[in-house]
């Protein structure tokens, strides 16, 4: 794979799959467009603010998870409270 400048290796890997036809768009886009707009959405509602105290494990996990999912980790947080409370925040079976 030859090396572009300024581009690091995933998004190398990307270049190089797109320019050999390897590169495949997702499906559903539209689905996954919602999806996040609603999600945005209802995190710009913010009206009220809260202070909590974490374990430091606790939230350098959160922060870690806020960084593979593309968003600032109070939004994560914030996110994950809206689900619980509206009961769409479901328990993984296994765990």
């Amino acid at each position: 794979m030859k090396k572009r400048l300024n581009l690091d290796h995933e998004e190398n890997e990307i270049l190089s799959a797109y320019e050999s036809g390897n590169y495949r768009s997702l499906p559903d886009q539209s689905k996954l467009i919602k999806k996040y707009t609603s999600y945005a959405r209802s995190a710009s509602k913010k009206d009220k603010r809260i202070n909590i105290r974490l374990a430091g494990n606790d939230l350098e996990h959160l922060q870690k998870m806020a960084v593979q999912e593309g968003l600032p980790y109070q939004t994560l947080v914030a996110s994950l409270i809206h689900k619980y409370v509206t009961g769409r925040l479901v328990e993984k079976r296994g765990a």
